[in-house]
């Protein structure tokens, strides 16, 4: 599959998790009073659990063992969350950023990790 349309279907995965995560964030910060790094990272991780199946089965249509695409993936994953959370503690509660556009930005940044990570790693076909 070329590395364009490979793209396009893990974005258009990620949104869907990101949906997710984005419900958590607003939930967390105006139901909860949680910090927007707090739960912008919980959301990730659920966020990241739908994405998983559906760019194993849809997007990268992997052969791969689910013991070694899950650990891969979210192995990049957790990298990811580091970056996301990282970057929202950063932009939010010490530059005082709108967490909604700091979460924007960091979406953006996490989307360019998560699929480079994913496509030439995590669910990489090896040649036989």
């Amino acid at each position: 599959m070329s590395l364009s349309r490979q793209f396009i279907r893990f974005a258009a995965v990620g949104a869907c998790g990101t949906a997710v995560q984005y419900v958590v964030l607003g939930a967390g910060v105006e139901m909860l009073g949680a910090p927007a790094a707090l739960a912008s990272g919980v959301g990730y991780v659920c966020g990241s659990v739908v994405n998983y199946l559906l760019n194993y089965f849809f997007t990268f249509e992997s052969g791969k063992t689910h013991a070694e695409a899950a650990t891969k993936y979210f192995t990049v994953l957790g990298i990811g969350w580091c970056i996301n959370t990282g970057l929202m503690a950063l932009l939010v509660h010490h530059l005082g950023w709108n967490y909604w556009f700091a979460q924007i930005l960091t979406t953006g940044i996490g989307l360019i990790w998560n699929f480079t990570g994913s496509r030439f790693w995590a669910f990489k076909e090896v040649p036989n």
